[in-house]
């Protein structure tokens, strides 16, 4: 399952004034007066037509404990007692009013799926059985039975009213499930595209594979953090196994276990021949003050003091990893307009961890993002535009349309600074065509250009 408050949280942004915070309504609408170069008509929406994944750097022994904690847990802790998954050719199926992206979507995936994972899948028409069916419904009547969920995926269910008749039932008890037959997923309709894309990856993913997420993983889909949105190379090793014909229904832990070794080492060489090797758990009073941070249920000063606890239990753990530099993700976050010198201090250690961890260029981006923009605010736009070309060809590689505009953005303010308008007009164009499709409306776009605008101390007068 996607949260939505999570999904959302890696974009926001820095601001204004030397300070790290959002720019204030004044400013914006001041900007707004000025209509810095707001297109009248915006151009074609772009979007990615290709993928590269990358073979995991890890070691088998290391990726076969990821594969046995995500395949014998839920995300609640409760655990799964047999290895549940589809036995023969899958079928999928999408129903419900969707746009005409999700299909392109939909058939990319799949031919994914088929080639890096190695399944059977074949997608039938709308009104035919099928294994797995996904189901594209309104934002709010999704939320009304899972608040704060982006997008989620049932078993033992073919669509919405069947899930809303038996879900809280032995029918859809994940703890029951031997064998899959039928799954459903379930995806707002009325977001962006790039969010109707990433929901379709993870659940798609969860309903084929693992339906649990560990915030170890730096190189996945299968995090909470949300910061991989397309499946990875990693994510499609672990789907290939999941139906490596070593491997069938109703086995144990145990007997999994056993097999992985020489299944990992034919399927991926280059990582060795391991045994699992058992990796710490995280402790639950990390994961709640992650949630509690992230969730929107709580005042900001409680949000604000969990993101503090998140980063005191890293580091009393001694973490050095991308648990530590989620944390001080949340902590940067949670303090924009707050207090200045936190938010910038938590963003550039976070940084320098994940530019320092193997496989973690994505996420280094994201605190780039905060980074570039305060130099922007502070009007040093040959550093604004050096971060920002730093990061690009990992945003572009991840194919997440939202960041990459928000770059461009960025870029296109520093160049004007530079007095390389003609340039900085290209850069904006670019940027507003990926923003059609990462952040949806043409009302969404426009007010994330007049945002970033509001940054730039020449806008601000």
């Amino acid at each position: 399952m996607i949260v939505g408050a999570v999904a959302g949280a890696a974009l926001v942004l820095a601001g204004c004034t030397g300070a790290l915070q959002s720019p204030a309504p004044d400013a914006v609408s001041e900007v707004t007066a000025r209509q810095v170069n707001l297109p009248t008509e915006l151009p074609p929406m772009k979007a990615f037509n290709s993928s590269r994944t990358d073979a995991p750097g890890r070691p088998n022994s290391e990726i076969g404990a990821d594969f046995l904690d995500l395949s014998f847990e839920l995300e609640s802790g409760r655990a799964l007692p047999v290895l549940a998954r589809f036995e023969g050719p899958v079928t999928i199926r999408m129903t419900g009013r969707k746009a005409a992206v999700l299909d392109t979507e939909l058939n990319r995936l799949i031919a994914r799926l088929r080639g890096e994972a190695g399944i059977d899948i074949s997608r039938v028409p709308a009104n035919a059985a099928a294994g797995i069916t996904v189901e594209v419904i309104p934002k709010r009547q999704l939320q009304s039975l899972v608040p704060g969920a982006a997008c989620f995926v049932a078993p033992n269910v073919s669509g919405w009213r069947e899930y809303k008749a038996n879900r809280r039932t032995e029918q859809t008890d994940w703890t029951k499930l031997t064998q899959r037959t039928r799954m459903s997923v379930f995806i707002p309709g009325d977001v962006a595209p790039q969010e109707m894309r990433d929901c379709l990856h993870e659940e798609i993913a969860q309903a084929l594979g693992p339906v649990n997420d560990l915030y170890r993983l730096s190189d996945s889909v299968f995090n909470d953090d949300n910061f991989h949105t397309v499946l990875t190379g990693f994510d499609m090793l672990i789907l290939r196994a999941y139906y490596a014909p070593e491997l069938r229904s109703g086995m144990t832990r145990g007997q999994v276990a056993a097999a992985l070794p020489a299944l990992l080492a034919r399927l991926n060489p280059a990582g060795g021949a391991g045994t699992p090797q058992a990796r710490a758990a995280t402790p639950r009073a990390w994961k709640q003050a992650i949630d509690t941070a992230l969730g929107g249920n709580q005042p900001s000063t409680v949000r604000r003091a969990a993101a503090g606890r998140a980063v005191d239990i890293a580091r009393a753990m001694g973490w050095r990893d991308t648990r530590l530099a989620f944390s001080l993700f949340a902590l940067g976050r949670l303090n924009l307009g707050i207090n200045s010198d936190v938010a910038l201090a938590s963003f550039r250690e976070a940084e320098a961890l994940y530019t320092a961890l193997p496989g973690t260029s994505l996420q280094a981006a994201h605190m780039g993002v905060q980074l570039a923009a305060h130099a922007l605010s502070l009007g040093n736009a040959e550093t604004a535009i050096r971060i920002v070309d730093g990061h690009l060809g990992a945003v572009q590689s991840a194919q997440n349309a939202a960041l990459l505009s928000t770059l461009l953005m960025i870029k296109a303010e520093g160049l004007e600074i530079l007095g390389r308008d003609a340039e900085a007009q290209l850069v904006r164009l670019d940027s507003l065509g990926w923003a059609r499709y990462g952040f949806g409306s043409d009302a969404e776009v426009g007010a994330r250009l007049l945002e970033i605008a509001a940054i730039s101390p020449i806008n601000r007068g």
